[in-house]
C-alpha cells in the first residue's frame, strides 16, 4: 500500500464529498463540517485551502494506492506561538486501522520542518479517541497531559489529551528552555 500526501486539487471535491459523507466519521472532529457533505462543501474547502497564505497552512490531501482517502493539516498558530502549528486529520472509514493516517502524519511532520521555521507540531484529540492517540504516538509525538473538561461536542462535556511533536534538528530531547536564540 501506498500512502503519500499532495495539494488539493479542485478535481478531487467528489472523492472528498464521498469520505466525509458518512455521520460517524465526524463524531471524532471538531464541529463545522456539515452533514451531509456535499460536492458544493468540498469545493467550498478547497477552495479555501489553495487560497491560503503559503506558511499558514500546510494542507493536503492523503492517497492511498492513487485514491484519495482523507485529509491532513498543520495551521500555524499566531503571536508568540507563531513557529507552532496545530494539527488536524481524518480518514475515509475504509482505511481505518491500516496505518495509512500514522504514515500520512509523519510524512506531514517532515514536510512542514524541512519547508519551515515550525519548531513544534502539536494535536489535541478527545481523549476518548483512542484510535487517534494510538496514530500520534506511532508517529513520534509525546503525550503532555490530558486537558480536563476541554471541548463540548453533541452536549458532552469532553477531556483532550496534548500531543507535540518538536522540531528534530533543534529539539532532540526536550527543547530546553533557551536552546533557541532566533
Amino acid at each position: 500500500m501506498t500512502v503519500t500526501i499532495r495539494p488539493w486539487r479542485p478535481e478531487d471535491a467528489p472523492a472528498l464529498a464521498a469520505v466525509l459523507d458518512d455521520p460517524g466519521l465526524t463524531e471524532n472532529l471538531r464541529d463545522g463540517i456539515p452533514y451531509p457533505y456535499t460536492q458544493e462543501d468540498a469545493k467550498a474547502y478547497i477552495g479555501s485551502v489553495l487560497s491560503q497564505v503559503p506558511g499558514e497552512l500546510f494542507a493536503y490531501a492523503i492517497v492511498v494506492d492513487g485514491e484519495l482517502a482523507g485529509s491532513i493539516s498543520a495551521e500555524r498558530q499566531g503571536n508568540i506561538h507563531h513557529r507552532t502549528a496545530e494539527l488536524g486529520y481524518y480518514l475515509g472509514r475504509r482505511w481505518w486501522g491500516q496505518g495509512v493516517m500514522t504514515r500520512a502524519v509523519d510524512q506531514l511532520c517532515r514536510r512542514v520542518f524541512a519547508g519551515s521555521d515550525v519548531l513544534r507540531i502539536f494535536a489535541e484529540p478527545f481523549a476518548r479517541n483512542a484510535a487517534s492517540c494510538r496514530v500520534l504516538e506511532k508517529a513520534e509525538f509525546r503525550y503532555e497531559g490530558t486537558l480536563r473538561c476541554n471541548a463540548v461536542k453533541n452536549g458532552i462535556v469532553l477531556d483532550m489529551k496534548l500531543y507535540a511533536r518538536l522540531r528534530p534538528e533543534l529539539c532532540p530531547e526536550d527543547c530546553p528552555a533557551g536552546r533557541l536564540q532566533k
